[in-house]
């Protein structure tokens, strides 16, 4: 019975390789071995498609080149570069994790899966991610293309999978660090040629991910993490999204601090434009105190303004 599995395991990553080598899409961020760069890709991505991402990846490192640069960086302005991306919550996690890199790790990404999963906003997925693209350490990097991958090959007709099927499953067919590396209690697979390395296996794993996702019924559907994302016209995060691009713009053109009754006109403008009704006061001002507890914005005189 384990010989199969270990022959199976075998043949599957000769497959997943040769489709990887077919496959493969020269994308900027595979040019680098910079965690920085690499991480910021990993966060877009996770928000958006890799078209989008090519043009915004390049402009937020040309405005913020380096991990110094964003930690010393104005909140405003990184959120006004995150805009049209959804979700200001990770540029405020990016920033803070930034900060947290310069002020702890001396400006230097660390290795350690732990470390880097104590940042905030990264978790398990973006961790491994760093480890593997930026520093050819090998790990589970549960993306999404990957689920679908495994979920594809070794669950083809079961409904509602556990990550904690697919992990040993990521671990049996990740290769081992070429350098060794830490983790050497996990039985990470021998790598089959001096470029059967964690960086190329998930590379093709990620590639050969988004063609099947082209070709057949999506399987990371059959994932018990999928999870289909709520509507965003009319829901309150539109309406907590355009109240950040108006903080943004009054930054912009210097007019500062916005009053209540400011917010709601806009508001109620944006709604009605889109068909809606007006947003009752109440739920203006409960918006508005989120974004100030969670960072977004802040009080003065009674009035709000960007962070």
């Amino acid at each position: 019975m384990e010989e199969r599995i270990v022959v199976d395991v075998e043949s599957f990553r000769t497959s997943i390789r040769a489709e990887g080598s077919r496959l493969y899409r020269d994308l900027p961020w595979r040019r680098t071995r910079d965690p920085y760069a690499i991480w910021l890709s990993e966060v877009m991505l996770q928000q958006t498609q890799v078209p989008r991402v090519l043009t915004r990846w390049q402009e937020w490192l040309e405005r913020f080149p380096s991990v110094e640069a964003l930690a010393a960086a104005d909140t405003a302005d990184v959120l006004a570069a995150w805009q049209g991306m959804g979700y200001n919550r990770r540029a405020l996690a990016l920033k803070s994790a930034a900060e947290t890199v310069v002020r702890e790790h001396d400006g230097v990404f660390p290795r350690d899966a732990a470390a880097l999963r104590a940042l905030p906003g990264i978790g398990p997925a973006t961790a491994q991610g760093i480890r593997a693209f930026a520093f050819d350490l090998p790990g589970v990097y549960l993306e999404t293309n990957v689920r679908t991958v495994l979920l594809h090959h070794f669950f083809p007709d079961v409904p509602g999978v556990p990550d904690r099927e697919l992990t040993p499953l990521a671990e049996a067919t990740c290769p081992a660090s070429p350098d060794g590396g830490p983790d050497e209690d996990v039985p990470y697979a021998v790598p089959q040629d001096e470029r059967d390395t964690p960086r190329s296996w998930y590379y093709a794993l990620l590639d050969y991910g988004a063609y099947l996702k082209k070709t057949i019924p999506n399987p990371s559907r059959r994932s018990s993490t999928y999870t289909r994302q709520s509507r965003f016209e009319g829901s309150r995060r539109q309406k907590r999204a355009h109240i950040v691009r108006m903080l943004l713009d009054a930054r912009a053109s210097g007019a500062g601090a916005l009053s209540l009754d400011e917010v709601r006109a806009g508001l109620d403008e944006f709604e009605l434009g889109a068909g809606r009704e007006r947003v009752g006061e109440s739920d203006v001002v409960s918006i508005l105190d989120d974004l100030v507890r969670e960072g977004f914005a802040r009080t003065v005189d009674g009035a709000w303004i960007i962070a």
